[in-house]
């Protein structure tokens, strides 16, 4: 595809994400910036809503299913009609619910579903395995630890990705957290129904990252940052979260500007 004389490597279908769209919408700018950069033709349906997790998670899976075959027929239909090549996330959490919608859902939509998430990227995986880009020419003046969300790593695999996207930033220092792996406690609705549990788990996170002479616990799940982010103000930390996308999009980020 071209467009004004720049080559369009691939037209994406851009699922935003619930809490992408209400708490960190620069997250989600960022993320679009990134693929632009990339040379990618991004596109977004604004009659997407939710895919289902937060009730699919709880259990209630009568609940999740008339939300994820909502956007799951959106998205289809982007791949179908629209002509986008693929469907790219900025949260591993929700890549990994569309491969539960082809159980949950049945008849089409358990093949559309299929479709959808045969199509559907984590963000960073899509970079860097469907792109094969790890230089994205980012500058980010800081020391970091990054943070391995539960549903990309277990359920996508998504490990290496991330830290190389994060050693190629220009002035970026990656520091391995020995709990990097463990959760945060968010757990969608498991922080309302058991939180001292919940917290307990963060801060024994924290505990660790306050040891390492960070400037910013990275993810790239914001229900991981907003968990982590929470409890890292209530201890008064200098420590912040930070979206991959926005360090990705990034040029310089003074580390006295809170994101």
């Amino acid at each position: 595809r071209n467009r004004g004389g720049i080559l369009l490597s691939m037209r994406i279908a851009l699922f935003v994400t619930c809490l992408m769209d209400q708490f960190r919408p620069d997250a989600a700018e960022a993320t679009v910036s990134v693929l632009e950069q990339c040379g990618c033709e991004v596109v977004f349906d604004p009659r997407q809503t939710c895919c289902g997790q937060p009730a699919f998670n709880a259990g209630l899976h009568q609940d999740a299913i008339p939300v994820c075959k909502g956007t799951v027929r959106i998205l289809h239909d982007q791949l179908t009609r629209g002509g986008c090549d693929a469907i790219v996330t900025p949260s591993g959490s929700c890549a990994a619910m569309f491969r539960h919608a082809i159980e949950l859902l049945d008849g089409e939509d358990a093949i559309a579903a299929k479709r959808v998430s045969e199509a559907t990227f984590e963000l960073s995986d899509f970079l860097v395995r469907r792109l094969d880009r790890v230089e994205l020419g980012a500058s980010w003046p800081g020391r970091v630890a990054w943070h391995d969300a539960c549903h990309g790593l277990r359920e996508l695999g998504i490990k290496s990705g991330p830290r190389r996207l994060l050693e190629a930033v220009d002035g970026l220092e990656l520091v391995e957290s020995t709990t990097c792996e463990r959760c945060c406690g968010f757990g969608g609705t498991f922080s309302v129904s058991l939180p001292g549990v919940s917290v307990g788990m963060a801060d024994d996170k924290i505990d660790e990252l306050e040891t390492l002479g960070i400037d910013a616990v990275v993810s790239g799940d914001a229900s991981c940052l907003m968990q982590l982010e929470g409890r890292l103000e209530a201890r008064g930390s200098r420590i912040r979260g930070v979206h991959l996308a926005e360090i990705l999009a990034a040029r310089e980020a003074p580390m006295s500007v809170k994101s």
